[in-house]
C-alpha cells in the first residue's frame, strides 16, 4: 500500500508535559484519515508539526517520501494544503480576494482555476460579500478553498466541522467527499465528532494523551462495530484471562459481564473457559457504534 503520510515515534514535549509520545501512523493515499481524539489529546499538535509549523522533540515522519529531516521535506510539503485551528482569512475581503492574496503567496504566475476553486466550494456566488459577514460554515469553505490554492493531492483539516449547524456539517461533509471522489484528495481530518465523521472516513487513527492507541481501516472497524458479543459469566477473573489469551479486544461491563469486539469461535470460547472453571451464562450479539468502540479504547467522555 502507499502511503501519503507515515509518522515514525513522533513525540513533542512542553517542559515537562508530553504532547506527543512516540506516535506513528501511517496516512494511505486517497484516504479520509479520521483521527480521532478528545480535546487535548495532541491531535493539533501533530498536525502542526507536518505543516511544518512546529518541530518534534524527537521522533520523523516521511511526507510523499521526503523525510523530515531532508532539504526535500520543503519541495513535499508543496503539495500539502492545511487549515489547522482557524482559517486564515482576510476579514475585510471578499472570497475572491482572499484566493488571489493566497495566489500571491505562493507566487503563482496567474489566477488560473480560481473561479473553479469557489465553484468547488459553494462560494461562487459570493461576489462582494466581505468575509466577515459570512456564516461560520462559509468562511470554513472558504479556508478549505485557500487551502486549494496550487492544487494539493494531500489536505490537513483540523476539526472542520466545530461549532457547525447541522446544514454546515453537512456542506463540510459532502465537500470532502467531493474532493476525494472528484479531485483523488488525501484527506486527514481530525475530529472529535465521531458520528459525523463515521459517515465518510476511510481509515481512523485512535489518539489519547498524545499516544495513538488504535490505527484500523473502516472496513476492520465495521466488522468490530457491526456487532459484538455480550457474554455473562460467573468468573470474571477467570473469563478475562481467556480473552487475554486468544487475543481479543474487551470491555468489563459488570462483575459478571464482558463485552468482546471480535468475531469468536464459540465452542472454542466454551472449551477454553471449562479449563479454568468458569462457565459462561448467557451470551447475545449486539450493535456496536463508533463513539462505544472509542470509549472502549480510551475511556472518559468523547466531548460530542
Amino acid at each position: 500500500m502507499e502511503y501519503v503520510l507515515k509518522t515514525m515515534g513522533v513525540g513533542k514535549n512542553y517542559h515537562s508535559f508530553k504532547a506527543l509520545e512516540n506516535l506513528s501512523l501511517k496516512v494511505p493515499k486517497g484516504a479520509i484519515y479520521g483521527f480521532v481524539g478528545k480535546n487535548g489529546a495532541g491531535k493539533t499538535t501533530l498536525l502542526r508539526i507536518i505543516c511544518g509549523l512546529q518541530q518534534p522533540t524527537y521522533g520523523e515522519y516521511i511526507l510523499y517520501g521526503a523525510n523530515s529531516t531532508d532539504k526535500e521535506i520543503v519541495k513535499a510539503r508543496r503539495r500539502l494544503g492545511a487549515v489547522v485551528e482557524t482559517p486564515s482569512i482576510y476579514l475585510e475581503m471578499t472570497a475572491k480576494e482572499n484566493l488571489k492574496q493566497q495566489y500571491k503567496i505562493l507566487g503563482l504566475p496567474s489566477y488560473h482555476g480560481l473561479e473553479s476553486i469557489l465553484t468547488m466550494v459553494g462560494l461562487s456566488d459570493t461576489g462582494k460579500k466581505k468575509a466577515k459577514n459570512f456564516s461560520l460554515g462559509m468562511r470554513q469553505r472558504l479556508g478549505i478553498a485557500i487551502s486549494l490554492v496550487g492544487d494539493p493531492d494531500f489536505l490537513i483539516l483540523d476539526e472542520p466541522t466545530n461549532g457547525l449547524d447541522p446544514q454546515g456539517i453537512i456542506e463540510i461533509r459532502e465537500l470532502i467527499l467531493k474532493l476525494k471522489r472528484e479531485y483523488q484528495i488525501t484527506v486527514l481530518i481530525s475530529s472529535h465528532i465521531l458520528g459525523e465523521l463515521s459517515k465518510f472516513a476511510t481509515h481512523y487513527g485512535f489518539i489519547d494523551k498524545g499516544q495513538l492507541v488504535k490505527e484500523i481501516s473502516k472496513e476492520e472497524l465495521d466488522e468490530i462495530c457491526g456487532k459484538y458479543t455480550r457474554i455473562e459469566v460467573n468468573d470474571m477473573k477467570a473469563a478475562t484471562f481467556v480473552l487475554d489469551e486468544l487475543g481479543v479486544e474487551y470491555r468489563i461491563i459488570s462483575d459478571t459481564i464482558v463485552d468482546v469486539f471480535a468475531k469468536l469461535n464459540i465452542s472454542r470460547l466454551s472449551l477454553q473457559l471449562a479449563k479454568v472453571d468458569c462457565e459462561m451464562l448467557s451470551l447475545h450479539e449486539q450493535e456496536e457504534s463508533l463513539e462505544s468502540y472509542y470509549m472502549s479504547l480510551v475511556g472518559g467522555e468523547t466531548n460530542e
